[in-house]
Formats: structure tokens, sequence, C-alpha cells
């Protein structure tokens, strides 16, 4: 076991205006570990594979617990979250890319800017002013919608839903899933539901849901299992109605 490696085959780029290159990095092998703690033994020793030493590789990462999104990146292909990625599971060597529809900061750094703008487009927030009694005076919620909101409340804005989706590149103007996903939980609780205007003009004019392709593969590789495809569907139907509605405003 002594003898063993695990091999990265590491894409980098110095800067966002820098080309990028392939990188190889070896080191020894011991069990238990996931891409995020083997990054962190070769940021301890930044040798590349021919011995040479060169400056450690940069990520992102944050919370270890697939909660906070930042350690998002392409392993073997495929977006995932790094912290959550063990490498006893993956075959070697193994290859690591910055998410490719996001600008890249350096090496593994994307700067995702453009999701959290999406949520300020789509206001992305329920506004209180002041606060509820909620044993008297707090709008009621059904057990069933509760659990349904939960499930899209666990978006980490990591950008993997983003990143599998055709439609979204960087030279385009749609803005994707997770946003999606965001207007469906704010329109369905009770005092956010005053913006359900806002927020569904907002996804009808250009880049909105009829940019969706309904490939699907936003749903195959989201880390928290939202059903985003759940949520575009019902949104088709509220973006419908609000058309309606809005033909005999004017």
């Amino acid at each position: 076991m002594a003898d063993r490696e695990i091999q990265f085959n590491v894409k980098r780029q110095d800067g966002p205006e820098a080309a990028p290159y392939w990188e190889e990095f070896t080191m020894p092998y011991s069990s238990g570990h996931n891409v995020v703690s083997a990054l962190m033994y070769l940021r301890e020793h930044p040798c590349n594979a021919n011995g040479e030493t060169v400056n450690p590789v940069v990520w992102d990462c944050n919370c270890m617990e697939e909660v906070c999104g930042a350690c998002a990146m392409l392993i073997n292909g495929v977006p995932r979250q790094a912290c959550a990625a063990l490498v006893d599971d993956l075959e070697q060597p193994i290859v690591l890319e910055p998410l490719s529809k996001f600008p890249v900061v350096r090496d593994l750094v994307v700067d995702r800017q453009r999701m959290f703008d999406a949520l300020l487009k789509i206001k992305a927030w329920v506004p209180v002013d002041g606060s509820w009694d909620i044993h008297r005076h707090a709008p009621l919620i059904s057990p069933n919608e509760q659990s349904i909101r939960y499930l899209f409340s666990r978006c980490m804005t990591c950008g993997c839903c983003m990143e599998a989706c055709p439609q979204f590149q960087q030279d385009s103007k749609f803005i994707g899933p997770a946003p999606f996903a965001q207007v469906r939980l704010h329109n369905s609780h009770p005092t956010g539901s005053f913006f359900n205007p806002d927020r569904l003009h907002a996804i009808m004019g250009e880049g909105g849901i009829t940019d969706c392709g309904n490939a699907q593969n936003c749903v195959e590789v989201c880390p928290k299992d939202i059903p985003l495809t759940d949520a575009i569907a019902e949104l088709g139907r509220q973006t419908t109605i609000q058309w309606i509605r809005d033909l005999f405003v004017r």
C-alpha cells in the first residue's frame, strides 16, 4: 500500500486572461481522502509529477459538508462538489477542471457572480416589515407545501446545474435553472407571493423560462436532488396565467 499513489491531472490558468494549461500531480495514497483534502495536501507539497516546485493549485472551499457550494468543479468531466467526491470512488488519474460556464479567476476558481445577479433579478427573498407573531398572526403553510419548499430551499448556488445546462453559456442571456427554483420557492410563500408578478415578469422576457430546452440535465447533476424540472413545469403554468392576466390589465 505504501507505494501506491493518487494521480491528478489539473487544468490550470494563472489568471482570467492567461492561457489554460494542464499539469500533473501525484501524492502518496491514503484512504479516506476527498478531492478537497487531496488538494490541501498538494497545497502543502506544491511539486508537480516531474518533481518541479510550482505555484499551489488554487480552488475554493468553505463548509466541507456539501452545503455552501463553493467547491463545485468538474471532476472527471462531471460537475460536482469536491468535498463530497471521495478519491477511492474516482477513476485515476483524477481530472480536475474549473466549471466551463463561468469566467475563470484562477485555476479551479470561477466567478459565479452571474448566478447571484439572477437572484437579484427575480427578487429571491421574502420582504418582511417588522416581525410576525408566529402563534397568532403568521400566515400558515400546509405541511405538504412545507416539504416541497424545503427541497427548493436546499439550493447552494453551486452552479452544477448551470454547468450541465446546454442553454446556459457565458455568452447567452439564459438565466439558467437554479434561479427558476428560487422563483418557485418564494412565489409559494404567503408573504413572498405579493411579489409573484414581479418574479414572473422577470422570467418571461429574454433569457427567461421559454429559453429552456427541456434537456433535464440540471436535475441529473444537482447535488441536493432539487426537483428543478418540477419547478420549471410549475413556472410554465404560472407564467401562462400571468400572461393572460396581463392581457386584461392593459
